[in-house]
Formats: structure tokens, sequence, C-alpha cells
């Protein structure tokens, strides 16, 4: 924590009170400073009333904290299927001919489906998400970017290691316990910044899901093994504790005479080593009546993002797998890492759109999402769709409606909550997707058994 500018201040002494201002650096030093955060935080100004700018929050956080959680689930045909290289072997053939673990079945099934991965990718992250909004704003937030990093890389490091199902799974745990905790980390930071960063936050975690599923389908195309794929992906969880404990500083008023000091004061604790309770009015002095009042009002933003994330990932880790064309130049594994990366691209691109598209009535996204499951899984049964291009553009349109219920969900919560209510509410709405995500890996397992043993 010492490499941040930011941990060395206290808002507050012991006794509440207020800490000598310190002096305005050189414009110098303060371009510098800017400099660094731009570099952290892909910085966008919007300006206010004519003269405060402020910075938006950033996309490059936002890539760095999903990236690990979006290659375990494009990795997770490969690590159910044990196509990884052996020994210091550097190149393999990333498509061997299938070998299908259920021949009885048209469907090439492995023996266990790939909602095992997504549940080892999900579980822990619902976890941290429950049990946030009741502590999690006790821990400074300085060790939970730690924590998170230090799991991402541990993650690519067990998995590419790994020579069973199982231990692959523990690396897939701990990329889940990454993304948690780090999206609740970052999520609950929007608080103390203008309501547009979360269009940045957003564009940024599609962003992650669209590099991530891309890079590891380009690299095993090349002839990079999914172990040496994994491996050279180490750089992104280094690239996440950089920006944050070396590239940032605590921000600086813009000018002496009409500095905002709740403004400022809000902004400190994104870099500091305090705990975030250093805020009069943060969500640690909320009681538990105050919470489950503010919960009970984002039941109708949590909702319909519950069944959107249901569907989308019923459909991607439920039904991907058996989406399987045999009139194709696709073998079964390229044609899952290219259902995940269009997927990605089409989050990637809704998650980016709020600037030029808002949507208020998101149970309509809902309702669009399920209509697409019941469609995929029709055909899932009856194999009427004659080429799998037309499923690449279903999917395309899946992940669009996915990431436009995300971003529009916490775009509308920021505008309805007050000030006071805010970090609370966006660090509870987090479990919208989380949960979504887990009931759907709960059911696409029975599903994978029940149609992989038809004949």
């Amino acid at each position: 924590m010492g490499g941040c500018a930011g941990s060395r201040r206290r808002l507050l002494d012991s006794e509440g009170e207020e800490s000598t201002p310190e002096p305005l650096p050189p414009l110098l030093d303060r371009r510098g400073a800017l400099w660094r955060n731009m570099m952290g935080f892909c910085y966008i100004s919007i300006k206010r009333k004519g003269k405060k700018v402020y910075p938006a929050h950033s996309r490059l956080l936002g890539l760095c904290n999903n990236f690990s959680y979006v290659v375990m689930l494009s990795a997770a045909h490969d690590i159910l299927s044990h196509q990884r290289a052996s020994g210091n072997q550097s190149h393999v053939d990333p498509d061997p001919p299938p070998t299908p673990h259920n021949s009885s079945s048209r469907f090439d099934c492995n023996s266990v489906s790939t909602a095992a991965v997504l549940l080892a990718d999900i579980l822990p992250t619902l976890v941290i998400k429950l049990l946030a909004p009741l502590g999690l704003h006790l821990l400074p937030y300085s060790p939970r970017v730690l924590v998170s990093g230090i799991c991402a890389a541990g993650s690519f490091i067990l998995v590419a290691f790994s020579h069973s199902v199982g231990t692959s799974l523990c690396g897939v745990v701990l990329a889940s316990i990454s993304s948690g905790l780090g999206e609740v980390t970052f999520l609950a930071l929007t608080a103390f910044y203008p309501r547009a960063v979360i269009s940045w936050w957003s564009s940024g975690t599609g962003g992650a899901g669209l590099l991530g599923a891309l890079s590891y389908l380009g690299l095993t195309q090349a002839g990079l093994s999914p172990q040496h794929t994994l491996l050279s992906m180490l750089g992104i969880p280094a690239l996440l504790l950089a920006s944050y404990f070396f590239l940032l500083t605590s921000p600086e008023p813009q000018d002496p005479g009409g500095e905002e000091e709740a403004e400022t004061s809000a902004r400190q604790p994104l870099i500091g080593s305090g705990a975030p309770e250093s805020k009069p009015d943060s969500s640690s002095s909320l009681s538990l009546q105050e919470r489950w009042t503010v919960f009970k009002g984002l039941l109708r933003y949590i909702v319909p993002l519950v069944l959107v994330y249901f569907a989308e990932y019923f459909i991607n880790q439920g039904l991907f797998e058996l989406l399987f064309f045999r009139n194709t130049s696709l073998s079964h594994a390229q044609q899952y890492r290219w259902y995940q990366m269009l997927y990605q691209a089409g989050v990637f691109v809704s998650r980016s759109s709020l600037h030029c598209c808002r949507i208020r009535f998101t149970w309509v996204l809902a309702l669009l999402q399920c209509l697409n499951l019941a469609f995929l899984l029709v055909d899932v049964w009856l194999s009427f769709l004659p080429s799998i291009y037309l499923v690449f553009l279903i999917i395309l349109y899946e992940g669009l409606l996915g990431g436009a219920a995300y971003v529009n969900t916490f775009h509308n919560i920021a505008l309805k909550t007050s000030d006071e209510h805010r970090e609370f509410a966006m660090a509870a709405a987090c479990i919208s997707d989380t949960l979504g995500i887990s009931l759907s890996g709960l059911l696409a397992l029975p599903l994978h058994d029940f149609l992989c043993h038809l004949s």
C-alpha cells in the first residue's frame, strides 16, 4: 500500500477534526499527477458548471478485473476435455480431432457440462456479493485490490499447470474470487465520482469480455497451447495492481477558491489505506433497517437483471456445448470458442453504448433474453437451424441484450438513489448478475446430463 501516494493521507484525525490542508503542488507536479491518473484510470473530462473538471471512472480497471473470469469461461471446453500441452511443449495442434465422450449422443458431450466451470467461476463471487453489504466496507480498498490481483494471477498459474479437472476448477475458483471482490470494490467506488463513471466501468468490463475471449481464441488458433496461452496472460493482474498502486495519485483541487471539499474527501478513499468510513455519509453509517429499505427499493432493478443473466448464461454454459454443427470446417472446440468470443463482442458494444442509447425499462431486455433462450433451447432439441452462422448472429444479439441490461441497470440505480445511499446500492445491486448466473449453472448441469443421454 505504500506505493500509493494517497495512502499517506488521513482525512480525519482520531478526534474527528479535519487535518490541515496541504498546499497546492506546483503546476508541473499537478500536471504530472494528472498524467499518471490518466494512465491508471483512462480518464475523460466532464465539465460541470463551466469550470470544474471531474475524472471519470476507469475502463482499465474494469478490463483487468473481469479478464480472468472471462478467460476461464472461454477455456471451459478445454479444461473439461484436457486439451492442454504436456511437459514443456509450447506449440500443439489447438484443434485435435474431436473425441466424443458420449458416443450414443448426437451432441459430442463432455462427461461433465461446462456449467461446472461456470459454477466454479461464479459461486465464490456470489458468496462475496452476499456478504459484501454486511461488512466488506470495513476493509480498506487497497487490501481488497491486492487480494484480487493475487487471486487472478494464481488462477492462471494453477489452471495452466493442472493435470486434473478438479485442480483446474480450484484455479477457476481463484478467478471467481478475484473478479467478485474487484467488482464489489470498484462499483462501490463509483459512488464517489460523477454518475457517468458507470458507463466507463461497464465499457471496461465489456472490453475484458471481448479481449479475454478474443485473445484466448486467437492464441490457440495460432498454435499456442492452452497452457502457454494462460501463462501469457499473467501480465493482466500485474497491470491491475500497477495501475492502482503506482500510477494513481490523490486527486488535487482544480482551483483553491472554488473547491468542493465534500467531493475531494469522497475521492480520497479510492487509493488511501484508510477505511471508507472516513466519509461521513458513506454506507458504513447506514443502519440495518436503512439498508433493508434501500434494498427493497432496488428489487425493480435487480429482478430484471437476474432474469437477463439467468437466460444468457443458461445459453452460454448450458447450450453452447450442445449447439454443435458437424457440417462445418470448425471443430467442436473451435465452435465453442467462437460462440464465447461473439457473445463477448456483443456485450462490449452494448456496455459502451450508454452515451448514445439509454433504456429505462430494463424488463423489456429481460423478456427478449428469455425468448432468446427459448428459441435456442428448441433448436438444441430439434436441430432446425441449417447453419452455424445463424447461431453466430443470435449469440451476438444475446450479448447485446446482456450488456445493455447491465449498464442501464446500474445507470438507473445511480440516477434514482440519493448520495448517502448510492455506495451501498451499487454494491448491493452487484448480486443481480451473479445470482442469475448461479441459478443458470445449477439448472444447466441436469439439462446437460439429460440431453447427452438421449440416443
